[in-house]
């Protein structure tokens, strides 16, 4: 897991998504405790996806360094071990695409597939703000504003609390 392709891609996912109007959708807290036990298998299966990329991704490079452009040679012995790799590569980007894209339809947001860091769009104290979780907690306990990041979170007010401003929340 310590492959630079596999960091890369989870660092590009933090990047926020093209801006729109408004999410699609608002999640409770107790709705988005509802799609954890989903979410977590999808993230692992993304993880192995990406770790799989990762590793075809190595293999690629080693083929290119050791035989150059002779590789593409279609006689070449290795030629279609790279065709194949090509390939995999295509199908699990694809399938990490198409898998981010759907949450992301959904308002949650993959921020890092490492630790899996997940945003949820949500209302929190009168404010629209992120639910933010981690796949090592058990539930949705954390908030931050949309431009706040996870250096921002706060703990989920109890009912009935004020909460803080989410103007307040970045700094």
């Amino acid at each position: 897991m310590h492959n630079s392709t596999y960091h890369r891609m989870s660092r590009d996912m933090r990047a926020d998504p093209p801006a729109t109007t408004s999410p699609p959708r608002l999640w409770t807290v107790d709705e988005a405790n509802a799609r954890l036990p989903q979410l977590r298998e999808l993230l692992d299966q993304l993880r192995e996806w990406a770790v799989r990329l990762s590793e075809v991704h190595g293999e690629l490079r080693r083929l290119t360094e050791f035989w150059g452009a002779e590789v593409d040679a279609a006689d070449h012995a290795d030629h279609h071990l790279k065709r194949r790799l090509e390939a995999e590569w295509k199908n699990l980007s694809r399938r990490i695409d198409e898998a981010i894209d759907a949450l992301r339809a959904e308002a949650i947001d993959v921020k890092a597939l490492d630790t899996g860091l997940v945003d949820f769009y949500s209302v929190v104290g009168g404010e629209l703000a992120l639910l933010c979780w981690r796949r090592d907690e058990a539930e949705v306990g954390f908030y931050h504003s949309l431009t706040g990041g996870f250096r921002g979170r706060r703990p989920l007010p109890a009912p009935g609390e004020a909460t803080t401003p989410a103007a307040d929340l970045s700094t």
